[in-house]
């Protein structure tokens, strides 16, 4: 398995999803979005694998602002021009990837 969590330092998800991991061992890559964002190859993958409305955080105050983007390319240009907007953790496996905390999703990855 190659793991990485994308997150939040102050989320508390976040530090949920590091803590399964660590607990059962598992090697991890833990990568600050806020402070390095995410790679456009990285957000497509999670996007074909989650969907695009999955990974926006609805609380951000700027959210609904991505509604009246025209494009799904433009949204995720967006969300790479301002990784804060994203839902945290983003747990990646390879092509395989989840948003928010979900152990019983992880403990069937190989």
């Amino acid at each position: 398995m190659n793991i990485q969590i994308f997150g939040k330092s102050k989320c508390f998800d976040t530090k949920k999803a590091e803590r399964w991991f660590k607990e059962r061992r598992i090697k991890f890559q833990a990568v600050d979005v806020k402070k390095y964002g995410m790679s456009l190859g990285e957000l497509t993958s999670v996007k074909n694998a989650v969907g695009l409305a999955t990974m926006v955080d609805t609380g951000h105050p700027d959210a609904a602002l991505l509604s009246y983007l025209a494009s799904d390319q433009a949204k995720l240009e967006k969300l790479y021009q301002d990784p804060t907007l994203l839902r945290t953790p983003i747990v990646r496996n390879g092509r395989q990837a989840t948003v928010g905390y979900c152990p019983d999703v992880w403990a069937h990855w190989q």
